[in-house]
């Protein structure tokens, strides 16, 4: 019975620490990073993503998801959130179908 309130107490403990490394990775730190607004941010390294859709606002919700989609897989969802990133430039290209969208952005953390 000990045993298994000691496995129990040590896989609780493991899974709180995953999800704690989860949002931060650390690899963020070692790209140049300066404070922007109150928030940490990349100063020169951009992420990029794209995306298609009826509409250029669709298009740009596809680009935007896909941008945060690789932020958050490399540096953790601390860094990947379109809406705080810096220096953010979209394209946007029409087609039989739609549109599509490539964005850009320094990812900030916030």
């Amino acid at each position: 019975m000990r045993c298994a309130r000691v496995a129990i107490i040590a896989i609780s403990t493991l899974s709180v620490s995953a999800g704690a490394f989860a949002d931060d990775t650390g690899f963020a730190y070692s790209h140049d990073l300066r404070k922007e607004g109150g928030r940490l941010c990349m100063s020169d390294h951009y992420h990029s993503g794209s995306g298609s859709g009826r509409s250029k606002a669709a298009a740009q919700a596809s680009a935007a998801r896909s941008w945060a989609d690789f932020t958050n897989f490399e540096y953790g969802s601390a860094w990947a959130r379109w809406s705080v990133a810096r220096s953010k430039s979209v394209r946007y290209t029409k087609d039989a179908s739609g549109w599509s969208a490539d964005v850009d952005a320094r990812p900030c953390r916030g």
